[in-house]
């Protein structure tokens, strides 16, 4: 768990270590990486711990670096899609099924 805070710690804030020469370098890696694959790195770093030892305190202790994870894994999914044209979609599939459903009225008449 401590090697997981400082990993952390050094991916995320590397002006807390300026004692640590690769300090810059390892967070610029860790800044070239996409969101979806900083959240993989994150959600496994804090899963390893609590599949050795499954405690309270472990629970407890690795939850930062499991949210830091999922944060990064929904900014991965991207903006969620503003209303009107969510709306307007949904318009387009309604009009699509009431041309269909009239066509397959006419068809049976």
């Amino acid at each position: 768990m401590i090697t997981n805070a400082f990993v952390l710690l050094l991916c995320e804030a590397p002006f807390c270590c300026p004692f640590i020469e690769f300090a810059n370098t390892v967070a610029a890696k860790v800044d070239r990486l996409r969101s979806w694959q900083k959240a993989v790195f994150y959600c496994g770093m804090a899963v390893v711990p609590i599949i050795i030892s499954l405690t309270l305190t472990t629970l407890l202790g690795n939850a930062i670096a499991f949210a830091t994870g999922v944060l990064y894994g929904l900014s991965a999914l991207g903006k969620k899609g503003d209303a009107i044209s969510y709306a307007r979609i949904q318009q387009q599939k309604q009009q699509a099924d009431e041309e269909k459903l009239s066509e397959t009225l006419e068809g049976e008449l």
